[in-house]
């Protein structure tokens, strides 16, 4: 996956690591090879994304997906959603949400905040890595935009 001839990085925030590592391998099984950053709370991720300063502006020339749990221990997955998509220079970063949230108003919230994609995770282990495996492979066709 590749934007503007640069390489993008998946930025996951995930804190189940178990979660963690079937995304990975099944997103590698379709055949995504592109760097995966994983962080498993809101401040080090908002960090890697919107650089130390929350400014946005030290990381405008990086490529960015960001695959994101709502549940996480510090912060909630809405709260970075917001300050990512109302920086300049982050609102057209991609977000995929990938959570076991499947309440109406939850997802309503998170396409009103900008999210591009919605998914529940799927209770069972065949079923959720199936679906991460149709993910990577629409990784493989999307387009990214730059900062």
């Amino acid at each position: 996956m590749k934007a503007a001839g640069k390489e993008v990085t998946i930025v996951m925030v995930e804190d189940d690591e178990g979660h963690a590592r079937l995304i990975e391998k099944n997103v590698r099984r379709a055949g995504v090879n592109n760097e995966i950053v994983p962080f498993t709370n809101g401040t080090a991720a908002l960090d890697y994304i919107l650089g130390a300063d929350r400014s946005g502006a030290a990381n405008s020339d990086r490529y960015l997906l960001i695959l994101l749990d709502l549940n996480l221990p510090d912060m909630s997955g809405i709260d970075i959603l917001e300050k990512v998509k109302s920086n300049p220079h982050s609102k057209r970063l991609p977000v995929v949400i990938l959570t076991t949230t499947d309440d109406e108003r939850e997802i309503q919230r998170c396409y009103d905040l900008g999210a591009n994609v919605y998914i529940t995770k799927p209770v069972d282990y065949d079923s959720f890595a199936h679906a991460i495996r149709q993910l990577g492979l629409f990784f493989s066709v999307m387009q990214i935009p730059g900062q």
